[in-house]
């Protein structure tokens, strides 16, 4: 080997790596993109099954029954928006005429009436706190900033939101346009394999992100009559908030269950704390572990089984080791992926016969 061949060995090598870096930085770059892409995706995977309903038994053309999915789609957004957002400008008011001091008076109180309730005074876990330390770091006075802030990064929404539409419209009216952007990686021999996996992985995760609409509606159902039961206000927004946060596998329900509970607390504020709000905030509890038992007894099992058809003890480890990997995304993205990826072993070794096993319910 002399050193011409050594000399090209290493600038192909260079060549190669500068090729790969090229590539990352790029799709650093558009990454936003990308996440426009993905999201709309799983818009259009959402309104598939809408578009091929239009189709078949209304007879619609592709165009007309793709503008009326987006339509429904967004239909249901607008009404969650029309329904959380009167709320959320009602509580910015409601923040910005509040009295700070009486605020922090009535919060340094539901911590004393807490700690005394129960008998945390002098647990080690609380001897160096006391509640106006706690609450003295709470700067009140920056939630004017904070929604400041919140309508600027709605601006980056609006705009994050429209290119989300506009590519899911032309998702659903043109069903391959996503395939066969793929299919221009594929090899002419694999492209046949390729598009039955496609059509394999749509019809499965359409099912399964509308079971998810499903779940998140049962519980929303459940929580609004829970709360609406007891006369927390706001009960629709705080159902729809803790629903829509058991999306998030195992976390989501925990945070959601906090949320619930601290909201019910916090519109009590100056009520007796033994007969008042420990008892509301008891039964509102109670209600939130009812619709869990629901959601993990009937919804998810329904949902796994018929469309991922997984177990769901294979669900719970693949959930698992995505939460290890990637954390809380990794948990989002774990199922859709893993259903993907055994769609994908299933068509292109199928009679390979430890995937056959593996795979047998798809």
């Amino acid at each position: 080997m002399n050193a011409k061949t050594i000399s090209q060995g290493i600038l192909r090598a260079l060549a190669i790596l500068a090729g790969v870096f090229g590539v990352l930085f790029f799709l650093k770059t558009i990454s936003t993109v990308l996440v426009y892409i993905l999201i709309a995706a799983v818009v259009s995977l959402i309104g598939r099954p809408i578009v091929l309903f239009l189709r078949k038994r209304l007879k619609f053309n592709q165009s007309l029954a793709a503008v009326s999915a987006m339509a429904l789609l967004m239909t249901v957004l607008g009404v969650i928006i029309a329904l959380v957002i009167p709320l959320l400008a009602q509580q910015g008011e409601n923040l910005s005429l509040l009295d700070l001091k009486a605020l922090r008076a009535s919060g340094e109180n539901l911590y004393q009436e807490l700690t005394s309730y129960f008998g945390l005074e002098n647990n080690f876990l609380f001897q160096n706190f006391n509640e106006g330390e706690i609450l003295s770091s709470l700067s009140l006075e920056q939630v004017p900033a904070f929604f400041n802030t919140i309508f600027g990064v709605l601006g980056n929404f609006s705009a994050g939101l429209f290119s989300v539409i506009f590519i899911s419209f032309f998702f659903l009216k043109d069903s391959v346009l996503f395939e066969n952007g793929i299919l221009m990686f594929i090899p002419s021999k694999e492209q046949s394999k390729t598009k039955e996996a496609f059509l394999k992985i749509k019809d499965l995760l359409s099912r399964y992100f509308l079971g998810l609409l499903f779940q998140i509606l049962i519980l929303f159902v459940i929580y609004s009559l829970v709360l609406v039961i007891f006369s927390v206000p706001n009960a629709m927004v705080i159902a729809f908030l803790c629903a829509l946060l058991n999306l998030i596998p195992y976390v989501g329900p925990i945070v959601g269950g906090l949320l619930m509970m601290f909201l019910t607390m916090s519109s009590q504020l100056g009520a007796s704390f033994n007969e008042v709000i420990l008892p509301k905030t008891s039964y509102v509890m109670i209600g939130f572990i009812l619709g869990q038992l629901v959601d993990n007894f009937l919804s998810q099992p329904l949902i796994f089984s018929k469309s991922v058809k997984s177990h769901p003890l294979e669900i719970f480890l693949i959930i698992l080791s995505g939460g290890l990997l990637m954390g809380v995304t990794g948990m989002v993205v774990a199922i859709p992926l893993y259903t993907a990826i055994k769609v994908v072993l299933k068509v292109f070794f199928a009679e390979n016969s430890q995937v056959k096993s593996w795979t047998k319910n798809l």
